[in-house]
């Protein structure tokens, strides 16, 4: 497991799978919001790439986000778009509504960085997320992330398009705290 100074990152479980569809996908708002397309919902048992993980695949890693007092589920984390020619990756992540507000997102994605960056040797990794994710701005520009550019009207959210922000860190302008 990967940890922070609050959560631990670590493979998806079996008995994850029910509250992340529940909390995170079945959530029609939330998923819309931080989705490419648009809200489907998930039949139980389904094999939804969003909730089960293929360890085979290389350009993706997800992860489960746990409490480190009390090891409970708090949402998932994924390095995705992985390119290993470019050493470049975007972050993404979901929080259970309970695990929100508790500075969990910031320490997801210092653990994000120190995996990129250490673990896998990459360059760069960028986040991309709604102009009005407030909590996923603060998140991202706590760890070092710049803006880096504005899609204007580019996602298309529950009857209206939304400006998209570009957030980017260097491995050079990386401040690793003490993650690991």
């Amino acid at each position: 497991m990967l940890k922070g100074s609050k959560i631990g990152l670590r493979a998806r479980h079996e008995d994850d799978i029910p509250t992340l569809r529940t909390e995170l996908y079945d959530d029609v708002v939330n998923s819309a919001r931080a989705e490419a397309g648009p809200w489907r919902p998930i039949s139980p048992g389904s094999k939804d790439p969003r909730l089960m993980v293929d360890d085979t695949a290389q350009g993706s890693v997800a992860f489960s986000v746990v409490e480190l007092e009390g090891g409970a589920l708090a949402g998932t984390a994924t390095l995705w778009g992985i390119d290993n020619h470019q050493r470049s990756a975007h972050i993404g992540l979901g929080l259970l509504p309970a695990a929100r507000g508790k500075g969990y997102g910031t320490d997801v994605v210092a653990t994000l960085c120190y995996y990129g960056f250490v673990v896998r040797g990459l360059q760069r990794l960028q986040i991309e997320t709604l102009a009005d994710n407030y909590a996923m701005l603060r998140s991202a520009e706590h760890n070092g992330f710049v803006r880096e550019g504005l899609l204007r009207s580019s996602a298309w959210v529950l009857g209206e398009f939304l400006d998209e922000v570009i957030l980017g860190l260097l491995v050079q302008d990386w401040k690793p705290n003490s993650q690991g």
